[in-house]
This record gives structure tokens, sequence and C-alpha cells, in this order.
């Protein structure tokens, strides 16, 4: 009989997702090594000296991205292998590189402008229009984000951002607002299956499950499935939470979420969430190869899933 392989899960905190993860694994005889961020340690000088037992994979759920990216570059060079890859997890925690990503593929997302300086920022969100939407370039939970009605009101903000001294804040990152009918959706992706869909409802247009948003079950019709796939293909994410909006031209991509939370998705779907990622795990760890689909397999699966979630 097979040895299991041996995976790590790199993590900051232990929560609900984190408890069902490592019971799924466990569940399917594969007892997972935490590498808590605050903790583990690396000799940069090392790298090319033989590891004590050595890791076949390790799955990313670091909530710090910094730490996260830094740490998946470090055990790529030591030759480990993660889900989702360095580059991956780079590009999507990043949205200028992932916006770029998803245009370069020809992913329909938000209008999107990049400025440096207080008053490019305000001829950008002219050229925008009004009203227009300023966000980090890095984070998640849908916090720092504003939505600035006039030129008045943006150069409030800007300044406020601008002497906030990071400097992450120098780079204004500007979206058009566009008008949804009080929910967006997230897409949960593991490799090339839509696993579960959630409508995220609210009544302020921030529609984040930590912001307070209501998670409900979402049917999974061959144009989500398609743009969703699309979207994780093009940053490169074999597990991602792909967040999408119904603009009056269609589904639009708004982000790609790597180290994807579960926790409201789960309350619409009897999917094993924590299962289906523990499977695609294992499978990867034991050789399988990662998905490449193209835009036209995409659409020739999603056309499969109609209906798919409901």
């Amino acid at each position: 009989m097979s040895q299991p392989p041996r995976i790590g899960i790199l993590l900051s905190h232990v929560r609900e997702e984190e408890k069902l993860l490592l019971a799924a694994f466990a569940r399917r005889g594969v007892e997972l090594v935490r590498l808590h961020d605050r903790h583990i340690s690396f000799e940069l000088t090392a790298i090319d000296r033989p590891q004590p037992a050595p890791l076949d994979l390790v799955l990313d759920r670091c909530m710090a991205h910094t730490r996260a990216d830094y740490s998946l570059q470090i055990l790529e060079a030591l030759g480990i292998p993660s889900i989702n890859s360095f580059r991956a997890a780079l590009t999507a925690d990043d949205k200028i590189a992932s916006t770029l990503a998803l245009a370069k593929a020809g992913v329909s997302t938000i209008r999107t402008m990049v400025a440096f300086d207080t008053s490019s920022a305000l001829d950008a969100l002219e050229k925008i229009g009004y009203p227009a939407v300023l966000k980090p370039v890095a984070g998640s939970w849908g916090r720092l984000l504003a939505k600035v009605n006039s030129p008045e009101a943006a150069k409030t903000v800007l300044e406020h951002k601008r002497m906030l001294g990071s400097h992450y804040h120098n780079i204004f990152y500007i979206q058009e607002y566009v008008e949804k009918p009080g929910r967006d959706l997230r897409i949960f992706v593991v490799g090339d299956q839509i696993v579960a869909a959630s409508y995220r409802t609210a009544p302020h247009w921030v529609t984040n499950v930590a912001r307070g948003a209501v998670s409900r079950s979402c049917p999974v019709t061959p144009e989500i499935a398609g743009i969703a796939l699309r979207a994780a293909r093009a940053i490169g994410a074999e597990i991602a939470g792909i967040d999408l909006i119904e603009a009056p031209s269609g589904l639009q991509v708004i982000e790609v979420n790597g180290g994807v939370e579960f926790k409201g998705l789960m309350t619409t779907t009897d999917v094993d969430i924590a299962g289906a990622v523990a499977d695609y795990t294992i499978a990867r760890a034991n050789g399988a190869p990662p998905p490449l689909l193209s835009a036209a397999t995409a659409n020739g699966r999603a056309a499969s899933m109609q209906g798919y979630g409901e």
C-alpha cells in the first residue's frame, strides 16, 4: 500500500475553514503539516541542500499576503510546489497585476485606471466618470474602499490616502462604479470545476460577507461558469474565488481571490467544499497535472453545467 502524500498547509490562524480542511484531509488519511506563518523560518543560503522530510506540496491558506508571497517563493526555490503557485498568489494579491492579466486574456472586467499622483488621479476620475470607486492595490474584506460622487469628495479621499504614509496608498486604483441589483456573485473554482456559487446580497454597495452580506444559492449558468474558469486561468490560480458583477453589458469580473474563504458559501450548498479542495490537493500531490483550460474548453465545459448549484 502506497504512503499518503506529505502535504503542508501554510496558515495564519485556524479559522472555521481551516478546521474543515484539516478534518477533510484526515478523513482521507492525510495529516497536514501545519506551517504557521509566524513560526516558520527559512535559511535562504541553504536552499541547494537536501531538506529533511520534504513536502510533496503546500496548500496556501495564509491570511497575510506578504508572508504568503515570500513563503511560497521560497518553497518554490526549495522545489516544493504549492496551490496556488507563488506567481498566481502574487498576481491575485496585486489588483494591478490581476487586472492586467484579465485584460490580456480577454476576460471582461470593470473599467479600471491607475494613477500615481493626486492630480493625475483626478484626471483619471474625470475620464472614468462619477460616481467612481477607489480601492487599495492590495487588501481584502472590502476594507479601504471608497465610492466618490464628485471631484470634491475625490480630493478629500485622495489626500487622506496620501497622508496614510505607505507607498501603496500613493498608488490610486480607480474603477468605474457599476450599478448592480443589490448583489454580486462568488464562484468557487477548484481545478477545472465550479464547486459552488452564491449570490452575496447587501443593502450597501460593498457586498463582502465580512461586511455583513448574506449568501444565497446561485445557479451556475454556462455564462457564469465560462467567465469564472477563464478568470482563474488568466491569473494562473488552481483554487480561486471569482467575484462577478451583473453589469448592464453582461457579467464582469470584480476580482480573483486566491486564499479564498468559503464560510458564507457553505450555507448555500450541500457540496462538501473542504472535501473538494482536499481531493484536488491530494491528486496534485500524487502527480496529477494542473488544469490547462483554454477559453474554448471553458465554454464547452460550462455548457454541460447548466443548473449546477441550484
